[in-house]
């Protein structure tokens, strides 16, 4: 099978949780003999910061303007099976026209935000990778968020079928290494600076460490302003790539996950940091949000943080105690949650969005 994705990026992991999924979901995809052409436009911010090149057995196409690429992209959809366009795709109104206007077998969208996308309708805000029309021309709507998300997208959209494809982690990329003396400490956090997050950061990462000064806290992402509350047990990594994750992870005793807001209330909306982490075999202190316990079992697999003292109860659990929620979760993850699961996931998706089509087909063949 190909697949012609129009996406954000697959090139740069700063800034974004795109391209770590989408790495993970290639590679899959090409150890099951498929074929993927991604399409990014090649911005200032990302290319600074580009830290992939190759897709397995499919190819990258960075380009600098849509008019540019326009004819490659129109003759790599004609032998295609799939075309795809993805929240956040720089021209992704354009790219939704091409796709829908192509004659590729499967037109889809994938919203890696959903929560995001519906709270933009909420408050009237444009959508910019949105077509006007909403999202009912494509045959399939894939959905990084499950729950009500999946009717909301029916409802506010107008999508005719929808399938959730969530979060996922590359077990060849993400795995228990040894520690990594700079990064060791006892509780981390490692995500781009969001304002939404904040509250819940304040909470369980900032007021912890200001009530445990001995204790060593380190975060590691993108976009932090200068006015963030630092203390003086915390310390700062500004971009961590991802081959240096599972070293900040295993250097961790303990490791916080913390949703955005519009996705904890939307529920059903797993990090991929979640899957990372715990693929790496280190403890997880995470915020919660309606459907968690699809995921992990709180308590057994996963620890959930309400209030400060929730953090400082997680740190003050022994080694032992800690390494037993680690054991459990990284076994849960390897069984469900890795970049293959969801490949075989997407590609059942395909095959039902597909099944009414072909017949479809095999019917006005048959009239003819």
């Amino acid at each position: 099978m190909k697949l012609v994705i129009f996406g954000l990026t697959i090139s740069s992991s700063w800034g974004n949780g795109h391209a770590t999924l989408w790495r993970g979901l290639c590679r899959a995809l090409a150890g099951m003999g498929h074929h993927v052409v991604f399409y990014e436009k090649d911005v200032p911010y990302y290319a600074s910061q580009r830290d992939y090149w190759d897709i397995p057995n499919g190819r990258l196409v960075l380009y600098t303007d849509w008019e540019s690429v326009l004819s490659s992209a129109r003759a790599d959809l004609e032998d295609a099976d799939v075309g795809m366009v993805t929240s956040y795709c720089e021209d992704g109104i354009a790219a939704s026209e091409l796709v829908l206007s192509s004659r590729v077998q499967l037109k889809t969208f994938y919203d890696l935000d959903t929560p995001v996308t519906l709270d933009q309708l909420d408050s009237g805000k444009p959508v910019p990778y949105l077509l006007p029309r909403g999202l009912g021309d494509f045959d399939l709507a894939l959905s990084y968020t499950g729950g009500a998300a999946l009717q909301a997208l029916r409802e506010r959209l107008g999508a005719r079928r929808v399938a959730p494809i969530y979060g996922s982690v590359d077990p060849e990329a993400h795995k228990p290494v040894k520690p990594v003396e700079g990064y060791r400490c006892d509780l981390s956090y490692l995500g781009t600076y969001a304002e939404d997050r904040q509250a819940a950061l304040n909470t369980l990462f900032i007021e912890a460490a200001r009530r445990l000064p001995e204790r060593r806290f380190i975060i590691a992402g993108a976009q932090y302003p200068h006015e963030f509350p630092w203390t003086d047990n915390i310390y700062f990594v500004r971009h961590l790539p991802p081959p240096e994750h599972s070293a900040f992870y295993c250097s961790s005793r303990l490791t916080l996950n913390v949703t955005r807001r519009a996705m904890a209330a939307m529920g059903y909306c797993p990090s991929g940091r979640l899957f990372e982490a715990s693929a790496t075999g280190t403890p997880i202190l995470s915020d919660w949000w309606e459907g968690l316990d699809t995921f992990f079992t709180p308590g057994k697999e996963m620890l959930i943080g309400r209030t400060v003292e929730d953090s400082v109860a997680a740190l003050e659990l022994t080694d032992a105690e800690l390494a037993s929620i680690a054991k459990a979760a990284r076994e849960r993850t390897l069984a469900e949650h890795t970049a293959r699961n969801r490949a075989e996931e997407m590609l059942i998706a395909f095959e039902w969005a597909l099944s009414p089509l072909l017949a479809n087909q095999r019917s006005q063949l048959v009239e003819a």
